[in-house]
């Protein structure tokens, strides 16, 4: 089973004065890549948030927000009456004005607001975990979703790749009767008498040069193991893209040894099918 590495979650939690909102979003990424936008109130569990999360998603792209909305009528700001009334008797000095447009303007100057630094409660960040914990549920099963839809493509992709092999197994045993074909009519085309031991002995080695048994049978394995690690229990893409790479492998050595057209034609449509797989790969956590 795997998972994709893009999801969205969000959960709300309403409290009897505040609404806690929690959203996060996540794209592929070659390692955990971790946005936090979080009230400064909290800044002090922004570590432990961090690992929650962590520990949810693993890998991605991560934008993590997290609302706090006041619903009752207590507030953390209030008007600091001293400064702004010696503000207002500074303005009323240099300036003509009634008190209204003095008040105006003193609640606009620094320090006219003082906030009240908010002490963490219990309850209300008990809430905001239990919140985090139902967002990293939904975004979870965003990405099990999303993972269903790759793994289907990928089985397809596999499935392609091994039809495509066995046509190459297919045309393996015409392409060295064909290379066999050529090099004993480019010698009789030399109209001169050659040693046909000595012929028999280079043919050999030409065609050795030429032989993907090897690849074939190292192919057909990757792919073995690409479909049995797309089956087993953990999503992992750093090995699937490890195992991607093999296979690319063995299929660009068969092409350079192919020198037959019709098995150099099925290389290029598996390099094709193995590019959108790999192009799918990255996305995959």
């Amino acid at each position: 089973m795997i998972q994709s590495m893009t999801g969205f979650g969000k959960h709300v939690a309403q409290l009897p004065s505040k609404k806690i909102t929690i959203e996060i979003k996540s794209l592929n990424s070659k390692s955990l890549d971790l946005n936090a936008r979080i009230p400064s109130a909290y800044r002090e569990k922004e570590l432990e948030l961090r690992k929650t999360i962590a520990n949810g998603l693993q890998r991605g792209k991560i934008d993590f927000n997290l609302y706090i909305e006041s619903t009752g009528t207590e507030t953390s700001s209030q008007i600091n009456e001293a400064v702004v009334k010696e503000y207002m008797q500074q303005l009323k000095n240099i300036a003509e004005g009634d008190n209204v447009k003095h008040l105006e303007m003193a609640l606009r100057l620094p320090d006219a607001m003082k906030t009240e630094r908010e002490e963490i409660d219990a309850k209300e960040y008990e809430t905001i975990q239990d919140t985090l914990t139902e967002a990293l549920k939904e975004i979870i099963t965003f990405r099990i979703e999303e993972g269903t839809v790759l793994e289907q493509d990928f089985k397809q992709r596999i499935t392609s790749l091994e039809n495509l092999l066995e046509q190459v197994i297919e045309l393996d045993y015409e392409r060295q009767t064909a290379l066999r074909e050529r090099l004993d009519k480019a010698v009789s085309d030399l109209k001169i008498e050659v040693d046909q031991n000595r012929f028999e002995q280079e043919l050999i080695y030409y065609l050795e040069k030429y032989d993907i048994t090897e690849e074939k049978v190292r192919l057909a394995n990757h792919l073995t193991y690409f479909t049995t690690t797309i089956n087993s229990e953990d999503s992992n893409g750093k090995k699937l893209g490890f195992i991607s790479q093999e296979i690319g492998r063995e299929i660009n050595t068969i092409g350079s040894k192919a020198n037959y057209a019709p098995m150099q034609q099925l290389v290029v449509q598996m390099k094709d099918e193995l590019e959108k797989i790999k192009e799918q790969m990255l996305n995959v956590l």
